[in-house]
């Protein structure tokens, strides 16, 4: 992330709302009593690595209105989510669908990874669509007045 936008801030804003589901589903899996195994740990590659493709989709297509607004990060937040929002969420939707196959699974490792991996997405896609936005305006650079 910081290769791709040079920017220190975008990846902290970046880092939060992709680590959140991890933990949330880490807590999940002590809560349960699932053991970690490396058919569970897997989840959290997984679920890292498709979690972090919706924060670059909704970041690139951010980074790319941010000059049509004028660097306003407020209206280009909104303009991303209004432009962005429902391909994340139709994207995440197909995803879940897809990993909640799994837990028809007779093999224990299987229908682990295919709940767990869909409660990680179902937190991922709601922390990029409402703390990234979040992040990025709390953590934006304010104009200064020079009157």
């Amino acid at each position: 992330m910081l290769y791709l936008f040079k920017s220190f801030r975008i990846l902290l804003c970046s880092l939060i709302p992709n680590i959140i589901p991890l933990i949330i589903t880490a807590g999940i899996m002590g809560w349960v009593g699932v053991p970690l195994k490396p058919s569970t740990v897997l989840i959290f590659s997984v679920a890292l690595g498709i979690a972090i493709d919706i924060t670059i989709r909704f970041l690139v297509n951010y980074k790319q209105e941010l000059a049509y607004h004028d660097n306003d990060v407020k209206s280009t937040v909104i303009q991303t989510i209004h432009s962005t929002g429902i391909s994340i969420i139709y994207t995440s939707m197909v995803l879940i669908a897809g990993f909640v196959i799994f837990c028809f699974s007779g093999f224990g490792g299987t229908k682990a990874l295919g709940w767990l991996t869909s409660v990680t997405l179902i937190t991922a896609t709601i922390t990029n669509l409402i703390l990234l936005p979040a992040l990025l305006i709390s953590f934006s650079k304010k104009k200064r007045n020079r009157n």
